[in-house]
């Protein structure tokens, strides 16, 4: 009972620090768009916009791509970072993309989705009264896969697609990402596991730590010491190659934190905090953050 009341609590804390931290309101309502259909499916953008959003003007944005391993599909996983940032001013976007266990695809139709959402935000990027050339993309474990591998893999578009129109993001956030699904790296085993016998690809072609170029946007990663499937050395190398490649990648590391920590608690207010500091020193976002 007590850790109950204990969990409660906290959670109470940090909804009070969040909604009470803000500047202005964070209840934004958002807009569905269907940005993909195929086979059949209807892949939507929830599309967050500024409280005072005039469609004269232009504006920075952000997309998120959920985790769940590729296999399970949960949208509202970055709501809140949504209704976050579009409070200080940018349009937030959460996307929606085939998922094993409903649509029974693999990671790499996960990945054509990611880079869909990406390319019809920029290809509408004038009715949409966003910066095409500012366009951040961010996701947590497997959504940081999928957001690492667009900015750095180019296979995987959608052939019917307008190809000219990149599907590349300018600005990575990356939450304990998975960034090797090659053997020996814990993104095999659940990457295989959505293969099956589905496809005939090499699983390194999607794996983001083996195609960093000098072309990978700056990025951020938040990630946790003692995260089971994102250990803290594939980070640190992650890392040491895009510095190889001159290429600016922060790394936070939060002492003790598991898996999937950014949602949770102070750990959420914090990693939003940093995410914003990151932003504006991007030029993504001007003035102080409205979450302490």
């Amino acid at each position: 009972m007590y850790s109950y009341r204990l969990v409660l609590f906290s959670f109470f804390l940090t909804v009070t620090q969040f909604v009470y931290s803000q500047n202005k309101s964070v209840n934004i309502e958002s807009e569905k768009v269907i940005y993909k259909s195929i086979d059949n499916i209807d892949l939507n953008l929830y599309i967050f916009r500024p409280t005072d959003f005039d469609n004269s003007k232009i504006y920075n944005s952000i997309i998120f791509f959920h985790g769940g391993a590729w296999n399970t599909q949960n949208t509202s996983q970055f709501k809140r970072h949504s209704m976050y940032f579009a409070s200080r001013g940018i349009v937030a976007i959460t996307a929606e993309y085939r998922v094993t266990s409903i649509h029974n695809s693999t990671p790499f139709q996960s990945l054509e989705d990611a880079k869909s959402a990406i390319r019809y935000v920029r290809l509408n990027a004038k009715s949409l009264s966003i910066n095409p050339d500012k366009i951040a993309v961010s996701g947590g474990s497997a959504g940081g896969h999928l957001a690492a591998a667009a900015a750095n893999i180019s296979k995987y578009d959608n052939i019917n697609e307008n190809l000219k129109i990149s599907s590349k993001p300018n600005l990575l956030i990356l939450y304990n990402p998975i960034l090797d699904t090659t053997p020996n790296a814990w993104g095999y085993g659940s990457f295989i596991r959505r293969i099956g016998n589905k496809t005939t690809d090499n699983p390194k072609e999607i794996s983001p730590i083996h195609h960093i170029s000098k072309d990978t946007p700056p990025t951020i990663i938040l990630t946790g010491t003692k995260d089971n499937k994102v250990p803290v050395k594939k980070i640190n190398k992650y890392k040491e190659i895009m510095s190889s490649k001159d290429v600016r990648c922060d790394v936070i590391f939060y002492q003790d934190a598991e898996h999937g920590f950014f949602n949770r608690g102070d750990y959420f207010i914090d990693t939003v905090f940093q995410t914003d500091i990151f932003l504006k020193s991007n030029w993504y976002l001007s003035g102080p953050p409205t979450i302490k």
